[in-house]
């Protein structure tokens, strides 16, 4: 079997120094959506360096090496074909606001692989922190095709039921076509994402936009219409990917607000609302 459990949850962490500046940041931005309209001040928080705010989902890039659902891969126990691989899942707890500017220590390792039948998950955590302390925790579900059925853990079901009622919010925001290729400079070049022939073997019409892409563009929009635009008031943000979107979409987020949690969900208008974030939680001060 391409994954051996046993050996990638006792594998040691791997630690490396990450760094940043201000410039990621503003290319992060860019590439989930910020700075439309280019002058708009709610958006120059965004897009100009002298009134800069960090979205706390910058964390999955931070540093610009490669996304923790790849970084898995790699890691002593794990062998597989990436065009079989899906981000299922992304978890961030923030510790602090992130600076815009930054020299970290991130420390990585398998925390639990679930037997899914069709299918392996992989948890890889990130634990990162500078000389003044822990800044954000992050955890990746990878999703491996074809690899369960060895008799493992099944893992937690970590779907919630959906909230009830009419959203308090819903908002669309629309996807550019090349927003897929201005967020890989962040950091992920996985192929899925740029090269059609990779995409077919992936089992894609055509190339789809990064799980995280669609992420921080549905967090942004919670901050921006929900938390009045203060990225600091974010404390935590997971979700599921249970879709795609493809470059040229447009994304209709619902928000339902409750206290000290904002309940979301995100879908693709133009493939009637297909479900592309399901038991997504922002948790906010």
């Amino acid at each position: 079997m391409p994954i051996d459990a046993a050996k990638a949850l006792a594998a040691e962490p791997r630690t490396g120094e990450i760094s940043w500046t201000p410039k990621d940041v503003l290319l992060y931005h860019l590439g989930i959506g910020a700075g439309r309209p280019a002058t708009d001040p709610a958006e120059l928080r965004y897009t100009l360096e002298s009134r800069l705010h960090v979205l706390p989902s910058f964390a999955t890039v931070a540093g610009g090496g490669s996304p923790g659902v790849i970084g898995g891969l790699s890691m002593p126990g794990v062998d597989v074909d990436l065009a079989r691989v899906l981000h299922g899942g992304q978890s961030l707890t923030l510790h602090r606001p992130l600076p815009v500017e930054g020299t970290a220590t991130a420390t990585s390792r398998i925390t639990a692989v679930y037997d899914k039948g069709k299918a392996a998950v992989l948890v890889m955590r990130t634990d990162v922190a500078d000389t003044e302390g822990p800044l954000w925790t992050g955890d990746a579900r990878i999703y491996v095709r074809g690899e369960g059925g060895w008799g493992g853990d099944r893992g937690p079901d970590t779907r919630r039921e959906p909230p009830a009622g009419p959203p308090d919010r819903t908002v669309e925001r629309a996807v550019r076509e090349d927003q897929a290729l201005l967020y890989r400079l962040s950091g992920d070049w996985n192929p899925l994402h740029a090269d059609p022939e990779f995409a077919r073997r992936a089992g894609f019409d055509r190339p789809i936009l990064h799980g995280l892409c669609t992420y921080g563009i549905t967090l942004k929009a919670v901050v921006d219409t929900v938390l009045g635009g203060d990225v600091t008031r974010v404390r935590g943000y997971t979700t599921r990917f249970a879709g795609v979107v493809y470059p040229g979409e447009t994304l209709r987020v619902r928000m339902w607000r409750g206290e000290r949690e904002i309940r979301v969900s995100a879908g693709a208008v133009e493939r009637d609302e297909a479900p592309v974030l399901t038991d997504t939680c922002v948790r906010y001060a």
